[in-house]
């Protein structure tokens, strides 16, 4: 990935927390002849030494079977962007040299695939995507909650995704590269923007001010 100084992040923590944020992710792989993409939902454990990216995916589905165990692949998680009018920028009118861009959060994590088949590991990696997003109702379901035999057929018919990850990028891009007076116009034509992410941009714009 491209990263411009002025946009690059280095602070894991924040990577991390993009990851949880924005956790359904596109995982990129190639076969050797061609490229195969998968979207899925991505449980983050990190420690302070390695992070571990936990998912699954259907059996029906070829990946696992094109892609082989261990091989390297890209997982991409994209948290909020938002397109930025020139007319953000006070400055246009001073000297109209101003063109539209787009600003945006992403994070690039590469590791090794791993599949898991044995059934009490796929249950724990459903059981923590589940739990992780079931957290934000008053009333969380739980995979307990369904039938023990209906949850069996079900599990028997997904195969887990383990990467430990190798290496991880952080692209940071708010309108760091502006003039104070055209951060703050991003800020104020964002607040008015009916773009459900502007008010996460705004926040971040204002954080490189």
């Amino acid at each position: 990935m491209y990263i411009p100084a002025t946009f690059k992040q280095d602070n894991i923590d924040e990577m991390i927390s993009v990851m949880r944020d924005y956790p359904f992710a596109t995982l990129v792989a190639h076969t050797g002849t061609d490229i195969e993409v998968v979207h899925l939902p991505v449980s983050v454990e990190s420690t302070e030494n390695s992070i571990v990216l936990k998912s699954h995916i259907a059996k029906a589905n070829p990946f696992w079977k094109v892609i082989e165990e261990q091989s390297k692949v890209l997982v991409i998680f994209n948290g909020a962007h938002s397109y930025i009018s020139p007319s953000y920028y006070p400055t246009k009118a001073q000297h109209g040299r101003a063109v539209p861009t787009w600003n945006y959060v992403v994070v690039h994590a590469k590791g090794n695939i791993h599949y898991v088949h044995e059934p009490q590991a796929v249950y724990q990696i459903l059981e923590t995507l589940t739990n992780e997003q079931e957290a934000q109702f008053e009333l969380p379901w739980s995979i307990s909650d369904a039938p023990g035999d209906f949850i069996e057929k079900l599990q028997t018919a997904v195969v887990g995704i383990e990467i430990k990850v190798e290496s991880i990028e952080g692209k940071w891009k708010v309108s760091q590269n502006q003039p104070a007076e055209n951060k703050q116009g991003v800020i104020d034509g964002l607040q008015a923007s009916t773009n459900p992410m502007a008010s996460e941009m705004v926040s971040l714009v204002r954080s490189a001010l």
